[in-house]
């Protein structure tokens, strides 16, 4: 006879424990194990099912060199903006993790996704747990997909999906979402830690022996990271999120793991009454209109994986109180504290006694240090009321010591601004062309005083 065991599990690094502990012993955060009352113990093997899918990974030894290297095969998905955030489209046998917030697009997305991949040619199925067929065909015809041929699966038992992926062999297959379905070899809850973990490696497994490309959709936690065991993300190929704000109408898809393309690439769409649309100008999206320069605001030349995005980074300096506050959107609000402290030290632009309020015109969150000089330069423009001239742009990153440093690819930033009619850069000396750019006067700076003495010249 089988018998149950109480074991306690890690919700960061999947690890166990015999009893509960406040600290994990494996990954050292704190109150991450939750019970789980799951595997039976002395019946078979349920990791036996790897042989039984007929994946053998076992393979002789041999040199580096002598294997044979194969470049990926890809399918365009029929979606422009989803095929670059997945390198260039579905991989045969790939397995990719799609998450964000309820409401987003997901589903929209992913419906949108297969029904053109159906109309190419490939037998698809969408397995929802969480809407019945009707709700599915319903959205689908909100969505203009009339006549649509995709083969549509209400189910959340993990063998029973397995089997019908079996019996019909579709080439694409999305599992919305992973955290509802459920095995029978576990006695948990569907959600669990062991039942996401399990279900997940078993869909892992089927899609690398069959060559079905699946889409397992997570749901996410209140601080936006994806719900369940952070293996998760170890075991699939792609992760990608969801980002944006559910009120505004423009969505980001970002690849923060791809196994089979660039990592940070992101595909802007915007939401629309027929689903959502890819934006094929995104720099638009993240530059305001104003009739004339405005003070507190200056153009960042961003780079998103392989793509140069220019975004307006806004500033307000105002007079604050005894305790000035420091606010950021989209950009890291520690290293707005440490820009300010550098913009006073070597630039003596003092904002101690100021409110300092950055954002990041239309959502989109940056991450990259290049932002450093244009957000500095939107910070004077406010605290002196003046603003930098039309058409210009910076970059580059600032250091302790107040000198600019390069930034990645910056000749292809400089070609993006001047293709988008931006006329006066500054930027660091490194990345100063050696060929000059028909319409783009370009200012190098090795120091934050120049940059600032170069913003004075040309006001």
């Amino acid at each position: 006879m089988s018998k149950e065991k109480t074991t306690f599990t890690c919700s960061e690094c999947g690890g166990s424990a015999p009893k509960w502990l406040g600290k994990c012993p494996h990954c050292s955060a704190w109150n991450t194990l939750t019970e789980t009352v799951s595997e039976a113990v002395g019946g078979r093997n349920r990791y036996s099912a790897a042989a039984f899918s007929g994946l053998n990974m076992a393979q002789a030894v041999a040199p580096l060199s002598a294997i044979e290297a194969m470049d990926v095969a890809r399918t365009p998905s029929g979606i422009g903006e989803l095929d670059r955030v997945l390198g260039g489209g579905v991989v045969e046998g790939g397995v990719v993790l799609i998450g964000g917030d309820p409401g987003i697009g997901k589903s929209t997305l992913l419906l949108q996704a297969l029904d053109a991949l159906q109309r190419a040619g490939l037998p698809t199925l969408y397995v929802t747990g969480e809407e019945s067929g009707a709700q599915v065909a319903l959205r689908s015809r909100r969505l203009g997909l009339d006549h649509s041929q995709v083969n549509v699966l209400a189910e959340i038992q993990l063998e029973k999906i397995l089997a019908t992926m079996e019996a019909t062999q579709p080439a694409v297959a999305v599992i919305d979402s992973i955290q509802t379905v459920y095995s029978d070899q576990l006695t948990s809850a569907p959600g669990s830690v062991a039942q996401v973990r399990e279900c997940a490696a078993h869909l892992t497994r089927a899609a690398k022996a069959s060559g079905v490309a699946v889409v397992l959709v997570g749901h996410v936690t209140k601080e936006g990271a994806l719900a369940g065991p952070r293996v998760l993300e170890h075991m699939v190929d792609t992760v990608l999120y969801f980002e944006g704000d559910t009120h505004s109408s423009f969505r980001l898809v970002r690849a923060i793991k791809n196994r089979f393309g660039a990592v940070n690439e992101i595909g802007v769409f915007a939401m629309t009454e027929r689903g959502l649309k890819g934006v094929t100008n995104p720099s638009a999206i993240f530059l305001s209109q104003h009739s004339e320069p405005v003070p507190g605001s200056c153009v960042l030349v961003t780079l998103e994986g392989t793509r140069p995005l220019l975004v307006e980074i806004q500033a307000l300096v105002d007079g604050g109180g005894p305790s000035p506050r420091r606010l950021s959107v989209g950009l890291d609000r520690d290293r707005l504290a440490m820009l300010l402290a550098v913009l006073h030290r070597h630039a003596g632009v003092a904002c101690a006694d100021q409110d300092v309020f950055v954002n990041a015109v239309g959502g989109v969150r940056i991450s990259e240090p290049a932002a450093d000089l244009a957000v500095m330069l939107a910070i004077t423009s406010s605290l002196r009321g003046r603003a930098l001239p039309k058409g210009f742009i910076a970059f580059g990153e600032v250091g302790l010591a107040g000198e600019v440093r390069p930034a990645p690819r910056g000749q292809e930033r400089l070609k993006e601004a001047a293709k988008l009619g931006f006329t006066v850069a500054v930027v660091p000396k490194a990345n100063a062309p050696r060929q000059p750019i028909e319409g783009l006067e370009i200012h190098p700076v090795e120091r934050i005083e120049e940059a600032m003495e170069v913003v004075r010249g040309l006001a």
